[in-house]
């Protein structure tokens, strides 16, 4: 569909021409219609399917329709972390380019000087406001901000969003808003959690949900089954000739994850960590670090996995198995963009098994299993029926996998480079720079 069939002010489709944007994707084109007629909405799709246009599309278009009070903040977009404000902001800038509303991201980690700039953007009621909930919850109990007659409010990544314990923080902003207000919420899975929320803050909602995409062909997935005791071990052996470069290493405590950086730098790796624990500018420092090149490898938490823009990495390890098959999706999918090559290796123990078997299944694919190191012993069998079962020797895993050598795609040298193109265009309207939209 392309967006001219859509309902949309002139003022929009003129940013999305000089933005060279004229194709809708499958949630844009399901999402848009239904906005525009003011329905609630819960819309399940993973990142990268352009949810963000999905929903700033129609508000803008009903902004800038016109009938909103000038001097009130009439919409609320929530992100669970300052990394996709900053996107979700970016966008704005290049879909409002043409378009006369205003708007103000809030988000922690700033100076006493970028907070008084939020403090008057909120107290003088910019159009729209795309906030982080902390934050937001700062300034309203300072008396900064006034939601009583905000008419949109929309909550992206919302599972992450209660994931990262923000649940509280968002029914206390919902006591803010009136009741006539429209609700959007984007999620990437629908687990009990997200219908409760849905259920509680959402009325009469239209749901739209896309099937998660499967990984990119490009992506080589392979398998470690081993051992926890061995992990550490393998990825020695992987980075024993090549240097590292470009790595995710993801695992789903925060706990493991400074277990893992801190035996990581005692192997005189360059590496950061990432997780809820860092604050603001801890987290700024480590991502503006891994971006330029000066830290090799990340351990993360999934808080890396959605909602963090980095085109170019070349592995991703899952040090444990993911819980969810979406989560695995999500992970490996922060490799091979733009159309580019890369690897991605889980690790599975033997209590990972049956979750990896449902990954496979969930997949449509047997993932290759590589022989753990002889040096590091002997490993499990794979077998998710009877998970705990050891193999006769270090080398096994499923029946039919062959012995990677030296030069196996699990090895570093085997990670490809991604280059994305940006577009990057200028013009007349308030804004510099244009967005490197999620379209």
């Amino acid at each position: 569909m392309d967006f001219y069939d859509l309902d949309l002010n002139d003022d929009v489709l003129d940013a999305l021409d000089a933005m060279n944007f004229t194709t809708c994707t499958p949630i844009q084109e399901h999402t848009i219609p239904p906005l525009l007629e003011g329905r609630d909405l819960i819309g399940v799709a993973q990142t990268g399917t352009g949810k963000t246009a999905a929903y700033l599309l129609p508000i803008l278009s009903m902004l800038s329709d016109g009938g909103f009070p000038d001097d009130a903040i009439n919409c609320i977009i929530m992100s669970p972390t300052r990394e996709l404000a900053q996107q979700i902001d970016q966008a704005m800038e290049g879909f409002s380019y043409y378009v006369p509303v205003s708007s103000v991201a809030v988000y922690g980690g700033n100076d006493g000087i970028r907070y008084e700039q939020e403090r008057r953007g909120l107290s003088l009621g910019a159009d729209v406001i795309i906030a982080t909930p902390g934050r937001l919850i700062s300034h309203i109990s300072l008396g900064n901000v006034d939601l009583s007659r905000t008419s949109f409010f929309i909550l992206d990544e919302a599972d992450r969003m209660l994931d990262m314990g923000f649940y509280d923080d968002i029914m206390q902003i919902v006591k803010q808003l009136p009741d006539t207000r429209q609700t959007i919420m984007f999620s990437a899975t629908m687990p009990d959690k997200i219908q409760k929320l849905a259920a509680n803050i959402l009325h009469d909602p239209v749901e739209v949900r896309l099937a998660v995409n499967k990984p990119a062909d490009k992506i080589v997935q392979t398998a470690y089954v081993c051992y926890e005791t061995q992990k550490l071990g393998i990825i020695k052996s992987l980075f024993r000739d090549t240097k590292p470069e470009r790595v995710i290493i993801f695992s789903s405590k925060k706990t493991k994850v400074k277990e893992i950086a801190a035996a990581f730098k005692r192997m005189k790796f360059n590496v950061g960590e990432m997780h809820s624990d860092l604050d603001q500018a801890q987290r700024d420092v480590v991502m503006r670090e891994f971006k330029s090149g000066r830290i090799d490898i990340l351990v993360a938490t999934d808080i890396v996995s959605r909602g963090i823009d980095i085109d170019d990495i070349r592995l991703v390890i899952n040090y444990d198995a993911p819980h969810d098959c979406e989560d695995y999706v999500h992970r490996v999918g922060r490799t091979a963009r733009a159309g580019a090559d890369g690897c991605a290796i889980t690790f599975v123990a033997v209590d990972d098994q049956s979750r990896f078997a449902a990954i496979e299944e969930f997949i449509g694919r047997e993932v290759h299993k590589i022989p753990v190191p002889e040096e590091l012993g002997e490993a499990p069998e794979y077998n998710p029926k009877k998970a705990g079962a050891r193999g006769k020797s270090g080398r096994g895993s499923r029946k039919g996998s062959h012995r990677g050598g030296k030069g196996h795609s699990g090895k570093a040298g085997a990670q490809g480079k991604a280059r994305a193109g940006r577009n990057h265009r200028g013009g007349k309207g308030k804004h510099k720079d244009t967005a490197k939209a999620e379209v």
